[in-house]
């Protein structure tokens, strides 16, 4: 198993905290990972990416050319990176920040991402409600794992942290899809 992942948004999204997450997760569960973090000088409101690989190969690269997977947090990062998915890849948008539909052989996906963070009360755990998303369509991260290294990741933070963002990989992974 090997999947190239791109995660896109703006600054401010927890794009590089999102992509390290899941790069800790691979690891932990036995993975070889690759993750490349790239972002504007403004940080916050500017653009954000990251690159991460998931394989049970040796990676050559941290450098992805073709992505089995993007993550587009907004309408700028899907214009820009749904190229470089391959084709039959995964494309999951954020439909709260970007409506329109790349011309793409892959298989799209959009969920309100931003919307539901903002109905639990913490617009910052959009990132990981699409993580949720992400997973329902394609478990290259055993879920189990995920949950635990909440726990593990954001101990410093508190429990009400961990409980919002468990509660968050939940409305994700509970979301239902449209059949379009």
């Amino acid at each position: 198993m090997e999947r190239k992942i791109i995660i896109s948004g703006f600054g401010g999204q927890g794009i590089i905290a999102l992509g390290k997450f899941i790069a800790l997760t691979a690891m932990m569960s036995g993975k070889n990972v690759t993750y490349l973090p790239s972002y504007g000088a403004e940080v916050r409101g500017g653009t954000a990416n990251c690159q991460v690989t998931v394989s049970d190969e040796h990676i050559a690269s941290p450098c992805i050319e073709e992505a089995d997977i993007l993550l587009a947090m907004n309408q700028p990062s899907l214009n820009k990176f749904a190229g470089a998915v391959k084709d039959g890849g995964l494309i999951l948008t954020n439909s709260s920040l970007g409506t329109a539909r790349p011309e793409n052989s892959g298989k799209i996906y959009s969920i309100p991402a931003t919307d539901m963070a903002v109905e639990l009360g913490e617009i910052k755990v959009a990132n990981v409600i699409a993580l949720g998303a992400l997973l329902s369509i394609d478990e290259f991260l055993p879920v189990p794992m995920v949950r635990k290294n909440f726990s593990a990741v954001l101990k410093h933070k508190g429990k009400g942290i961990i409980d919002l963002n468990l509660k968050a990989l939940g409305c994700g992974l509970g979301f239902k899809f449209d059949k379009s």
